[in-house]
């Protein structure tokens, strides 16, 4: 679902604020490989520029979290142990355009930013199915730019307490949640950018990279038509991947045949640090869970890791 917080300042677990925020939602299926490695030449562009960007930067896209009401503070504190940053307070409150409650927490660490919900009321559809939401520096312009490129809108426009949300939808069934601000957020760069994994089949994948490579004005800066396998829990085999870099930040498109062992394609998000051992040593001492891993890769390890409240992320050092 997408995001909004009407709290200010963020703070530390216990101090006080107000923030708003909501998040970029990609969610898909997946599927396999040719050949070949491309590794795009930095600042070059994969796609014709379709006009001036709407995007505003990499630490405004969320990605949205869900876990029951009593989890929140459990969820929060978990992955502030794990990897550090501030949290606004927890508040509650109507971010749909139809009635509905949550408590919601927003969560500023150096890896990424977290839009946290816990429902009190049933969840409105489609809400729930995109996986975070981007700001934009308007909301008519995001919206146009979201058409041209190929994207439906799904969610028309609506106000919300402090601003102006829509929802559309990119080839896969991707959902990207757009959000626009009254009074411009002010959030501190990123340490690392996480990658967006948005698992596709390659009936779609095609139609999806295009689409968003024109939406989000970015580029294409790897294409492996060969990557291994063992890196989605299946060794022996391979599958493809491509990274979009953006000024919304990275997309790590999967391609498989969506046969794909538990818990790939749950992972919304990939996360980067220096040092993988000793993040998860703090996930798991914070009540997180390895559910695979750690892999140990030419030039990149990796795990997934089960938070509090649910929440599955991909942790991983060294680049993709």
């Amino acid at each position: 679902m997408f995001a909004i917080h009407k709290i200010g300042k963020p703070r530390t677990l216990g101090a006080c604020a107000v923030a708003g925020v909501a998040a970029l939602g990609l969610l898909a299926a997946a599927s396999p490989a040719a050949h070949g490695t491309t590794r795009a030449a930095a600042g070059k562009p994969a796609s014709a520029s379709r006009g001036a960007s709407v995007a505003v930067g990499p630490q405004y896209d969320t990605t949205h979290v869900y876990v029951q009401p009593g989890e929140v503070s459990a969820f929060v504190s978990s992955w502030e142990a794990t990897f550090g940053g501030t949290n606004t307070a927890p508040v509650t409150t109507d971010v749909t355009p139809a009635p509905s409650q949550t408590i919601s927490e927003l969560a500023l660490s150096p890896v990424g930013s977290l839009s946290v919900f816990g429902f009190t009321t049933g969840i409105p559809y489609p809400f729930g199915q995109e996986r975070g939401g981007s700001l934009v520096t308007s909301m008519s312009a995001g919206v146009a730019a979201a058409e041209r490129s190929g994207a439906s809108l799904v969610v028309s426009p609506w106000n919300d307490p402090i601003g102006k949300d829509a929802i559309v939808q990119f080839p896969g069934g991707v959902d990207l949640q757009l959000y626009w601000h009254t009074t411009a957020p002010s959030y501190a760069p990123l340490a690392t950018v996480p990658d967006s994994r948005v698992y596709l089949e390659p009936q779609v994948a095609a139609a999806f990279i295009r689409d968003y490579l024109a939406f989000s004005q970015g580029r294409v800066t790897l294409d492996d038509r060969q990557a291994n396998g063992a890196q989605i829990g299946l060794p022996g085999t391979t599958f493809r991947e491509v990274m979009i870099d953006s000024t919304f930040g990275k997309t790590l498109v999967i391609i498989t045949n969506g046969q794909l062992p538990y818990p790939f394609g749950l992972d919304k998000t990939g996360y980067q640090v220096t040092n993988l051992a000793a993040t998860l040593a703090k996930a798991k001492a914070a009540g997180a869970q390895v559910l695979w891993g750690p892999y140990d890769g030419p030039g990149l390890d990796s795990a997934i890791v089960e938070f509090p409240g649910g929440y599955i992320a991909e942790i991983h050092q060294g680049n993709v």
